[in-house]
């Protein structure tokens, strides 16, 4: 009977991985088709993050976020934080030790915990293995959603710490100590933005076309007043500040992004009762806003998991096209893959089960749920961060560094279905400590 249910979770997790890595592989097909090339592949994972995302988390954490259950995301914040640390200490190390590439840290350090954990929750619910988890005469519908809000959750701390700390990561001898570093593209930018709005402002003059503005010349005008007051006061107090000042704000700015901005939004949702009542009660119940703005929002949330990994597909088809040509390939080294491998894929899945285990037997901190502690074995392990290519982009990375970057990602994600042994150990581990 072991073995036999031993099978059975292993046979699911694998079909839970496999659907995954098909997805991915949608993607490529669509790429090689032409369906969809580069630019719309990164206007669609920019309207994911800054979107779709959101509205996924004002949903899914609201709705699950109570005063009397608040306290069980605590753990999944200090947990993100923590093994992101952790992962970034032990990056630092092997670079030094084995003298690898810088990128090898931030690849080590920052996983894919929002597309993939999602649509891996999703298949994982499609193969019924995890109704052993839910306790207390739950649904494992509510159980499998409360596990999504629980991975973003984790995801918040992502996306926060990827581009504050990635593209220093990615050259950290140099990045934490010139703090005027990123000044002068940071003023190129500013004066492309005024040039480009100039531009429009100079065709609008002229005959109508895609980028003419729908809204009246008066709301035009009076916002264009607005922007460029504010941006005029705002500069001249930065410029007061000292550099040292400057980079620090620049620093703690870059953790704010539009998907921490929707979970704290929906975070407040979900603990003051009356808009809690209004958003996710039935109508009868006092919802009056539920059966039409919390359903579009939820409807364009639910969106994310499927097209973001579409994307990634779409990214690695070409990343495969660069390397076919052979025009500066990058040179990925066998220590470096197998050093990443490692770490995400065996490493950190040890590492998580043992130590989650423990703390459910041996202490009370996580609470009673099954759902919460498979899903925080599950959160360290993984891929890169398909983001790991635009911190390069950031950080002003060669042709060569970017293309040895995509080589590590395409076989990263190639040995996604070695996560189903990850989820038979969690799910294994869980089911133990009921």
């Amino acid at each position: 009977m072991a073995s036999g249910s031993l099978l059975s979770s292993f046979l699911g997790a694998l079909q839970a991985s496999l659907a995954v890595l098909l997805t991915i592989f949608y993607g490529v097909i669509a790429a090689q088709f032409k369906l969809l090339d580069g630019q719309s592949a990164t206007s669609i994972s920019k309207v994911c993050v800054r979107m779709f995302l959101p509205a996924l988390l004002i949903t899914r954490v609201g709705a699950e976020l109570h005063l009397d259950t608040a306290v069980r995301y605590v753990p999944v914040l200090i947990w993100a934080i923590s093994y992101t640390l952790i992962s970034m200490a032990i990056g630092l190390l092997g670079v030094r030790i084995f003298k690898l590439p810088q990128w090898v840290t931030p690849a080590i350090c920052f996983n894919n915990t929002t597309s993939l954990p999602l649509l891996l929750i999703q298949a994982l619910d499609a193969t019924g293995i995890l109704s052993s988890l839910v306790i207390g005469g739950e649904s494992t519908a509510a159980a499998i959603k409360r596990a999504t809000s629980y991975f973003l959750v984790c995801a918040i701390v992502g996306n926060s710490m990827t581009f504050a700390l990635g593209p220093r990561l990615m050259d950290a001898e140099n990045a934490p100590d010139d703090p005027d570093s990123g000044r002068k593209e940071e003023d190129e930018e500013e004066d492309s933005q005024e040039r480009d709005q100039n531009g429009r402002q100079e065709q609008e003059t002229g005959d109508p076309d895609e980028q003419t503005s729908l809204l009246p010349r008066t709301v035009r005008d009076a916002h264009r007043q607005a922007y460029n007051h504010s941006y005029d006061r705002g500069k001249r107090h930065w410029d007061r500040l000292h550099p040292k000042a400057q980079y620090g704000l620049g620093f703690l700015a870059d953790f704010f992004n539009a998907p921490l901005i929707g979970a704290l939004l929906g975070a407040f949702i979900g603990l003051v009762p009356p808009l809690h009542r209004v958003f996710f009660n039935s109508q009868e119940d006092g919802g009056f806003l539920s059966a039409w703005l919390t359903t579009s929002i939820r409807n364009i949330g639910d969106l994310f998991a499927s097209l973001q990994v579409i994307v990634v597909g779409v990214t690695l088809s070409s990343s495969l096209r660069k390397l076919k040509r052979g025009e500066h390939s990058g040179n990925v080294s066998v220590i470096s893959t197998l050093f990443i491998v490692f770490v995400r894929f065996i490493l950190w899945p040890i590492i998580s089960i043992s130590f989650i285990w423990l703390l459910v037997t041996k202490t009370n901190v996580l609470g009673d749920d099954p759902m919460l502690w498979f899903t925080m074995m599950l959160m360290p392990t993984g891929p890169p961060a398909m983001k790991l290519t635009a911190m390069a982009e950031v950080n002003g990375a060669d042709e060569e560094e970017k293309m040895a970057i995509s080589k590590i990602l395409v076989i990263t994600y190639a040995v996604t279905p070695l996560t189903c042994f990850t989820v038979v150990g969690a799910l294994k581990a869980s089911q133990a400590a009921i």
